[in-house]
């Protein structure tokens, strides 16, 4: 059975043009104004959700709790302490930011970190999204579920025997539609540490749902982390986005901007159109010229009178293909021509009579 799953107003399948997700996070830096910039210029780049993370630092993380980022970017050494900078918005913030996605006419997202920003967001969005820090999380899990919407899960840092965990933990809490998204927790991942194959592992793992990417490798002209990831099957992507890469701190460094999702969506519908079909191989109607006029079919080296009983020396094949086929070459060999042909002559069927 092929996996679906409904996404906002798209409704995926394995051959889907990718959902692409511009994880604006918290680099408004606590201004609603520039959240609202961000969603614009998400919505400028092509993408169809602009995500964003709902957190407050006392509910996140202890006040020791240790950074695991790349200090030379972001130099807070403490998750709380860093959690403290940007957790200033609140549900009206998020409810204005919704109505923003609506009139710009792209989905509205937030990853929720606690069980009041599960409450709140809930009528916000299509979907949840789960990072994959909360992955262990069960009881975070099951509330989730229960709302009974579709949810894409993140898996970095994880193995397959807590993937299977937070999987069944989500289904018997009531989550009917599911996306896995491969992502690796390095802030920036170099590319040698993408494992984007870990796409096709989790594919075979789960072969009932859809599998995504999200990425934290840093940008670059081509986008290749993720192209090469749709190219290997994801059909969800999710990318950090901001409106100043040169930006110091948090996710600016290694997320993309407006010009690099523009240049990327431009690539993609290039290589979903090229990509095409994959349920099975026939010929496609705009083949059917060549089919018919490429192919060979079954042609006389010789004249032959009515009666003579064809032999391998009397038989070669060439185009076109509008003749008895190459593929009945033994079918054709030791029957008689019901009439005189001439030497080029492609064969019919009506042109031989029954063999002996």
């Amino acid at each position: 059975m092929t996996p679906t799953v409904t996404l906002g107003q798209r409704r995926l399948t394995p051959d889907s043009r990718p959902y692409v997700i511009a994880e604006i996070g918290v680099n408004h830096e606590g201004s609603l104004d520039q959240a609202k910039r961000l969603i614009e210029l998400a919505k400028e780049g092509g993408a169809d959700a602009a995500k964003f993370q709902s957190y407050k630092a006392e509910t996140l993380a202890s006040r020791h709790s240790p950074f695991y980022w790349d200090i030379s970017k972001e130099p807070t050494r403490s998750q709380f302490e860093l959690f403290k900078k940007y957790d200033r918005f609140g549900p009206d913030e998020y409810r204005a930011l919704a109505r923003h996605c609506e009139q710009v006419g792209i989905d509205f997202l937030s990853t929720a970190f606690d069980d009041a920003a599960v409450e709140f967001l809930d009528d916000l969005m299509p979907f949840h999204k789960i990072a994959s820090a909360d992955l262990t999380n069960v009881p975070f899990l099951r509330k989730i579920a229960a709302k009974g919407k579709p949810v894409v899960l993140s898996t970095g840092a994880s193995t397959l025997g807590e993937i299977d965990m937070a999987v069944q933990t989500l289904r018997a809490a009531g989550c009917r539609e599911l996306v896995l998204l491969h992502c690796v927790l390095n802030y920036p991942t170099p590319n040698a540490q993408a494992h984007l194959r870990m796409i096709k592992g989790l594919q075979r793992a789960y072969p009932e749902l859809l599998i995504g990417y999200s990425d934290h490798t840093l940008p670059d002209e081509a986008m290749y982390p993720l192209m090469s990831a749709h190219l290997l099957g994801a059909v969800v992507l999710e990318k950090h986005f901001t409106h100043d890469k040169t930006l110091p701190g948090n996710d600016h460094y290694h997320a993309m901007d407006v010009h690099d999702l523009r240049r990327f969506m431009t690539a993609l519908d290039t290589v979903h159109d090229l990509l095409g079909e994959s349920d099975h191989k026939q010929p496609t109607p705009t083949e059917g010229p060549a089919r018919a006029n490429a192919r060979r079919s079954i042609v006389l080296t010789r004249d032959v009178a009515a009666g003579e009983v064809l032999s391998e020396a009397h038989l070669t094949y060439k185009r076109p293909g509008t003749g008895i086929s190459p593929l009945h070459w033994d079918a054709v060999l030791g029957r008689p021509v019901l009439r005189a042909l001439e030497s080029d002559h492609v064969l019919q069927w009506a042109d031989l009579g029954q063999g002996a």
